[in-house]
């Protein structure tokens, strides 16, 4: 086994030794004391001169090491031997709360305008379906229809996957017929984020070195919403290997205003569901990917606990933060497609470590819950902090108690760098081969940027990193202890904080900005209590009708 020294400088040795020209064809040279001297000032350490050329010959090793590892292939789906678990070490399960049963759904039946189907919700859709109003088949040809009509402006889709769609959407349609009804989701046309697979289609990532990329297997959340019923209409954008909003076809638009981003990474998802081009769509969230499309498009994001929904299937960029959710028009809708979702898969390690049930709890009493609120975030001064108060006091009215609470003073964003290493490790043969110049997006914050920097992280304090975020983990239990969650503004040191540490969150529309952009709060849930979470979020949305609101599409 090598000394820990070695290990200390062998994460930093790829920069100092010859990690910028890796692609050379030439030997690298040998490592020299100089070499060393420069590493650890990187660093910030400060070793003498002997203990460098002590250290020197294990480096050079390590470094004979990491290419004998580099001719072995490693695939984006291949992750590594360890699991991130958000488990504190206090953590009890909670007593089961609601009684798992959808609220009574007044009757539905269908619009004179049959345009008003797009901003159905999916429960009243699937009402029409399950009553035999309206067939999944031509279901999914109007909403189709509007894919077609409107991505020419938004930029939100990939691919139509209408031969799939139509097929599973008949499928649907005959089971209905025969009585067998699998639930809500059953003849739902819906869309998925880009970076799942699924078998004979393009799964592109959002980026040039892999749009014409085809993988042949279905992702998890394609084959559970396949077996609820579901119908996949498209696949939708991402922001290239998942961030922001610009992808190789162009830049994907809010429907709000076509001069707008819609933010990212989950571009298209929002966008589509936004503008009514799909009932509900499936997203991922690393570091906001859900809570700020569901913002810049106005709809109702959830980004569940760590390692409640599989990633089998889906493009890995962080394998400890990354987190799948759906994106939809309510709390209502979105519990409906996490309860089909949720559960293990041998194919994610980290569904395994965490409780595999969901329940409804819609008819829990949310004059009974205490909801923590930042107040010191919600005091400063903001843009639109006015909405925020709004939220505030409407939950007063309907007797929530709310309780003041601090975040713990740790500072999280200084240990994100843990995203970008596992990023670079994700793409290293992108980044080795030269292919991210193919990339659109080179700018100094961009991946192909980012992936080279972060070469420079040494193992030791990536390791660090994930030891502190343990410390994250106990003290937001600890501050979490008698509360049943807590509002944040959506944007700001919360949303780091708790996509590290695991905890749920749904972004919820709650106003407009005076250029007539919609907004978000973010409402924060206690670890692995989505039901309890959604409740609070419908008694919200059941007293306000901001989640009713919809852009004109005067486009």
């Amino acid at each position: 086994m090598k000394p820990p020294f070695s290990l200390l400088l062998g994460g930093a040795a790829c920069f100092a030794l010859g990690a910028l020209s890796m692609r050379a064809a030439d030997a690298p040279a040998p490592v020299t004391g100089p070499m060393l001297r420069a590493a650890q000032q990187l660093l910030g350490l400060q070793f003498t001169d002997a203990q460098l050329d002590s250290a020197r010959r294990d480096v050079e090793g390590n470094r004979k090491d990491f290419e004998a590892n580099r001719r072995v292939p490693l695939p984006n789906s291949v992750a590594p031997a360890t699991v991130f678990n958000p488990v504190p070490s206090t953590w009890q399960p909670a007593a089961a709360a609601g009684n798992d049963k959808l609220p009574e759904l007044a009757k539905v039946t269908l619009p004179a305008n049959r345009e008003e189907l797009a901003f159905y919700s999916v429960r009243q859709l699937g009402e029409l379906l399950r009553t035999r109003q309206i067939s999944s088949e031509d279901l999914t040809r109007f909403f189709l229809a509007r894919l077609r009509r409107y991505d020419a402006k938004l930029l939100c889709v990939t691919s139509l996957t209408e031969e799939l769609a139509l097929q599973q959407a008949r499928a649907a349609d005959a089971e209905i017929r025969r009585g067998r009804y699998r639930g809500p989701l059953h003849g739902i046309p819906y869309g998925l984020k880009d970076l799942f697979s699924v078998k004979g289609y393009k799964t592109t990532w959002g980026s040039v070195p892999y749009k014409d990329q085809v993988l042949d297997e279905d992702a998890a959340v394609a084959v559970r919403l396949r077996e609820a019923g579901a119908v996949l209409c498209a696949k939708l954008t991402l922001g290239e290997l998942a961030m922001g909003d610009v992808w190789y076809g162009g830049r994907t638009r809010t429907p709000w205003n076509l001069t707008k981003g819609s933010s990212g990474s989950s571009a298209g998802s929002a966008a589509a569901v936004a503008a009514g081009l799909l009932p509900f769509a499936i997203g991922t969230e690393t570091l906001g990917s859900i809570v700020s499309p569901s913002t810049a498009c106005g709809v109702t994001g959830l980004r569940p606990s760590f390692g409640r929904v599989s990633r089998a299937g889906a493009m890995a960029l962080s394998w400890t933060m990354d987190k799948v959710g759906p994106l939809a028009r309510s709390a209502e809708d979105c519990a409906l497609v996490f309860d089909a979702l949720v559960g293990p898969d041998r194919r994610d390690p980290a569904t395994l470590l965490v409780p595999a049930d969901f329940r409804y709890a819609f008819d829990v009493d949310v004059r009974k819950l205490r909801i923590g609120y930042l107040k010191a975030d919600f005091e400063r001064q903001y843009p639109n902090k006015a909405n925020d108060e709004a939220t505030l006091a409407a939950l007063r009215k309907l007797g929530v108690e709310l309780v003041p609470l601090e975040l713990p003073p740790l500072p999280a964003s200084d240990i994100t760098y843990l995203l970008v290493a596992e990023g670079a490790a994700a793409f290293d043969e992108l980044t080795r081969s030269g292919r991210d110049q193919l990339m659109v997006n080179q700018d100094r914050n961009a991946w192909p940027n980012t992936f080279r920097s972060s070469r420079f992280i040494p193992a030791v304090e990536y390791i660090q990193a994930q030891r502190y975020r343990t410390l994250l983990i106990e003290e937001m239990a600890r501050r979490l202890q008698g509360l049943d969650g807590y509002m944040a503004p959506s944007f700001g040191r919360n949303l780091v904080l708790t996509n590290l540490t695991g905890h749920p969150a749904v972004a919820v529309p709650n106003g407009f900005t005076p250029e007539g952009l919609p907004q978000t709060i973010t409402f924060m849930g206690a670890l692995f209590e989505e039901g309890k979470l959604l409740a609070l979020v419908k008694a919200y949305q059941d007293a306000t009708d901001f989640d009713e609101k919809h852009p004109p599409l005067n486009f």
